[in-house]
């Protein structure tokens, strides 16, 4: 079975930062792209970050962009998500997600076809 594990979320101060972990099992890593996304409460899942199989292109939504950062170790088949500057508006379920596609990572939620349950941050 495919599992994708987040883990890091928690309740930080506007301005502090966090590093959420996707633990993935039960796929071929290194032949996905990995994409964190975020949904708060009474809105709509929004992409977030992607990166490529490889980890050389990345992709981010112009709200994140410069403060947060998207990685991947594909020997730890671990995909990161490092939050600086966090903001109240910040605040949401963070999901991380699989898909295959040939091409560069993407931020839309109907190219990714695996999904962790999901990881709770707060800004306050």
């Amino acid at each position: 079975d495919v599992q994708l594990v987040e883990s890091g979320g928690g309740s930080v101060q506007a301005g502090g930062s966090l590093r959420l972990s996707c633990a993935a099992s039960g796929i071929t890593y290194s032949n996905c792209h990995m994409g964190w996304f975020r949904q708060a409460q009474g809105k709509e899942r929004e992409g977030v970050a992607a990166i490529d199989t490889s980890g050389g292109r990345t992709t981010y939504a112009d709200s994140v962009r410069g403060r947060f950062t998207i990685s991947r170790d594909n020997a730890k088949n671990t995909l990161y998500l490092q939050m600086n500057s966090l903001k109240p508006e910040d605040t949401a379920m963070y999901y991380c997600a699989a898909g295959r596609w040939v091409g560069y990572p993407k931020l839309s939620v109907h190219e990714y076809n695996y999904w962790g349950q999901g990881t709770q941050v707060t800004v306050s």
